[in-house]
Formats: structure tokens, C-alpha cells, sequence
């Protein structure tokens, strides 16, 4: 089989990019066993609930739901099982101290492929208050509206 080249995106968490403010990012590995790896070329992977933790010094990823290989056997592995995160010491040190000293959180953005290996693109993350979220939804709003209108504008039209 040749070897994979490039990035495929796997998943992406749009819920955490309407909940929460992305202060920073990191890239990390995720340990993974053989029927899980097969569910997630099939893109069987749900990161809505999923966040992590930094326990002892490394990071792990809870709440993750990948679905059970249809074709596995006896070797299946359980859905919401903890995943370990591959960092590097002196990131685990760096997103550790962001998150005790102004309780961020850490949060899975998006799952990818690179190489042929799996990574996470996980967001040091800020809560989003009501109305941080409605100025969000106006500005958006407000910005088609002129996309539009720049639109009509280039095609010639009044209204």
C-alpha cells in the first residue's frame, strides 16, 4: 500500500468555535489501537463532548466517541475509552501553566490525518458568555449583508 502524503481532515468541532473564545492551539498525536484507526478512515469520530485533561504530567483526551469497527472481531475497541495525547515535555509545561493560572480549557478543534498518522488540533479555550455569542452572530450577519451587497453592486443591480 503506498504511503499516505499530505493532510485529510477527519473531523472538525464547530460547536467549540461557537462556545468558547481560541486563545491558542497545539497539534498533538493520539495513541491509538488498530479497530479505531480503520473507524476513522471511515470518519466514525463524534468531538462534541470530548476535552482534555493534564493528570501527572500528561495530557489525555476524555469524552472522545469513536464508533466500534463494523468489520472488528473480539479486538473492538470500547467507544469513549481515554486516549492518551502525544506532546512534546515542554508544551505539556506551557498549556499546563495557561490552564491553572486563568482557567482556560483545553478542547479538541479538529482530528486529521498527516502522513498516515492521526493528529489533534486541540484549543486553549475561554467560555463565551450569552451575549458574546449574539455579537458574534450580528457580526456575521452584518458582514453578509455587505458581501451582498457588493454583490448586487458588481452585477449591475439596484436592490
Amino acid at each position: 500500500m503506498a504511503q499516505e502524503r499530505g493532510r485529510k481532515t477527519i473531523a472538525t468541532n464547530r460547536r467549540a468555535r461557537h462556545d468558547y473564545s481560541v486563545l491558542d492551539t497545539v497539534e498533538a498525536g493520539l495513541v491509538l489501537v488498530g479497530t479505531e484507526v480503520k473507524s476513522l478512515r471511515l470518519g466514525r469520530v463524534s468531538l462534541v463532548d470530548a476535552f482534555a485533561t493534564i493528570d501527572a504530567g500528561e495530557v489525555w483526551l476524555r469524552g472522545l466517541h469513536i464508533a466500534e469497527y463494523a468489520l472488528g472481531t473480539w479486538t473492538n475497541h470500547p467507544p469513549l475509552r481515554v486516549r492518551k495525547l502525544l506532546l512534546h515535555r515542554r508544551e505539556i509545561d506551557k498549556v499546563e501553566a495557561r490552564v491553572r493560572e486563568s482557567g482556560l480549557s483545553l478542547v479538541p478543534l479538529s482530528m486529521y490525518f498527516v502522513d498516515g498518522r492521526v493528529k489533534v488540533e486541540l484549543g486553549l479555550v475561554r467560555g463565551k458568555k450569552t451575549w458574546d455569542k449574539r455579537n458574534d452572530l450580528a457580526t456575521r450577519d452584518a458582514q453578509r449583508e455587505v458581501e451582498r451587497a457588493f454583490a448586487r453592486h458588481a452585477k449591475g443591480q439596484r436592490k
